[in-house]
């Protein structure tokens, strides 16, 4: 049943006990990394409101932590924690810091003096004036904080999944690679309701009168231990390996769900980015991956594919996607960059991606020099007469090819060239070229079957796992459907496959998927 014919409910139904676990385990995150904010959030802002003159510091800190873009601030946990949870409850955890702070220093600080004058008078001490008088009365204040923290906190864990510490991201991020809106929506729709009911919740604990609010500030410690729990009950596989896939295979049938259906393979999995995914691999966080066949990190971290014998990985012809109309637009455009056209094969494609992703050379640089290699490169000519805008995913290869394409029209043509690159996954490129957002981008004809058509699996069956049957029946599709046309291959077949460390596999024997799903069972 594709997305056209399946309803939201039908989906979250079928997706019942998915979801259940990743919304256990989002709560969990949110409120494991809220606990630790407030175990160290609510002594600092104790200790400025004693301490004024820190107060510029300690909030100006906690400010640029938060400052910090999420998805970069997880990238900067990844060399210190690894991938998981713990970076992921750390990265959380900054976050929430800055409100929890700002409001019990704010909440302390605006307690009436007059009554703190009182207090002193009846003899009690600095610690007996916190506790009794200036930390009740401030507690809306700091409930307050806490309020927002959990909000925050409720949104970013979202982006946990991209390192492998699960929740309702995974749906989200999902959804996006692969075109599917009731995926996006499974993850969106339970996170929003998540962070308006905790809201919702905290507001009317702010309104309770003083006794009443000093009994459930009390109880508040618990509550937060027994929500951080909850990111432990998804009960473990038994597997001995562990898999890191990325969203985007986790919901295809050219990813997990057909290794799940063909060859009945049963692994405990994680959901990753595939950015974070190969050195994972290397480091042995991992066991096995969904990697990219033309991936430079193949070489790089001494991966192996496994042979898929049941052949669940269609062929990935990469070709350039543009709209018809952008073809009328630009009538030099096609014969540009199908100057491509053949020029870059599976071993050479693997040779520019290690450059970019191992070496660390910048895509320009690699594009450049392949380009000067085969006598392609031009000077730009500086033209005025249009400009052409290219778009690509957010990996390296899809890099790599954007500025290639964008050197070629320059050099070419008399058009410029716009480029908009790291669109996301399949879905954010599609929608870009189909909304005319983008005139092009580099797709493969394996995505374009079954992430954007998906057509009955009678005609994918049809198909018989052939390069030019699917690149022809992409480009009719396409073009009838979108008006979108796939210009000719650039040579290269980047398919989907199943990754590991080669000293393991040699150690475990295993060359094959069907040789995985065989140790698997027997250990």
């Amino acid at each position: 049943m594709n997305e056209q014919q399946q309803t939201l409910f039908d989906f979250m139904r079928q997706q019942a006990d998915k979801l259940l676990t990743q919304t256990l385990q989002h709560i969990g995150l949110t409120f494991i990394s809220l606990f630790l904010a407030v175990l160290i959030g609510l002594p600092l802002g104790i200790l400025i409101s004693r301490k004024t003159k820190l107060s510029g510091t300690v909030l100006g800190i906690a400010g640029i932590l938060q400052t910090i873009p999420s998805i970069a601030l997880l990238g900067f946990m990844i060399p210190l924690l690894g991938i998981g949870a713990r970076p992921a409850i750390v990265a959380l955890l900054l976050y929430a810091l800055l409100p929890i702070i700002r409001n019990t220093y704010t909440g302390i600080t605006g307690v009436d003096a007059a009554i703190k004058e009182a207090a002193v008078a009846m003899g009690m001490s600095k610690w007996q004036i916190l506790f009794k008088v200036e930390l009740p009365l401030a507690m809306p204040v700091i409930l307050a904080g806490i309020r927002t923290a959990t909000v925050i906190n409720v949104g970013v864990a979202t982006l946990a999944s991209y390192i492998a510490a699960g929740g309702l991201g995974e749906f989200i991020f999902g959804g996006i690679s692969l075109n599917n809106t009731n995926m996006i929506l499974a993850g969106a729709i339970p996170a929003a309701l998540l962070a308006i009911l905790f809201d919702f919740l905290l507001s009317r604990l702010q309104k309770l009168n003083l006794k009443k609010l000093n009994t459930a500030t009390a109880a508040l410690p618990l509550l937060l231990i027994l929500l951080s729990s909850f990111y432990f009950i998804p009960s473990a596989y038994g597997s001995k390996l562990t898999a890191g896939f990325t969203p985007e295979f986790m919901g295809r049938q050219d990813g997990n769900l057909g290794l799940q259906s063909k060859y009945g393979l049963k692994i405990h999995t994680i959901v990753i980015s595939d950015a974070v995914m190969y050195k994972a691999a290397y480091e042995k966080q991992l066991d096995v991956i969904s990697g990219y066949s033309t991936d430079g990190r193949l070489k790089a971290y001494n991966l192996i594919i496994l042979r898929d014998d049941k052949n669940i990985f269609p062929p990935y012809y990469a070709a350039p996607v543009v709209r018809e109309d952008a073809l009328n637009k630009f009538p030099d455009l096609e014969k540009t960059l199908n100057l491509l056209s053949g020029k870059i094969n599976d071993s050479i494609m693997t040779e520019l991606n290690y450059r970019t992703d191992y070496l660390h050379q910048s895509p320009e640089r690699v594009a450049k020099d392949f380009l000067l290699s085969r006598n392609l490169w031009k000077p730009e000519r500086n033209g005025n007469a249009g400009i052409v805008r290219i778009g690509s995913k957010i990996f390296g290869e899809q890099y790599i090819l954007a500025n290639m394409y964008s050197m070629l029209i320059k050099g070419y043509t008399n058009y410029d060239v716009a480029t908009k690159t790291g669109l996301g996954g399949t879905k954010i490129c599609f929608d870009a070229l189909t909304n005319n957002q983008i005139d092009l981008y580099p797709e493969y004809t394996g995505t374009g079957l079954l992430a954007i058509l998906q057509p009955p699996v009678k005609i994918i069956d049809s198909l018989e796992s052939s390069k030019d049957k699917t690149y022809n029946y992409v480009k009719a599709e396409f073009k009838k459907k979108y008006q979108v046309k796939w210009l000719q291959p650039i040579g290269f077949n980047n398919a989907y496959a199943l990754m590991m460390r080669q000293k393991q596999a040699v150690k475990i024997n295993v060359k094959t998927i069907s040789d995985l799903k065989k140790y698997l069972e027997t250990n």
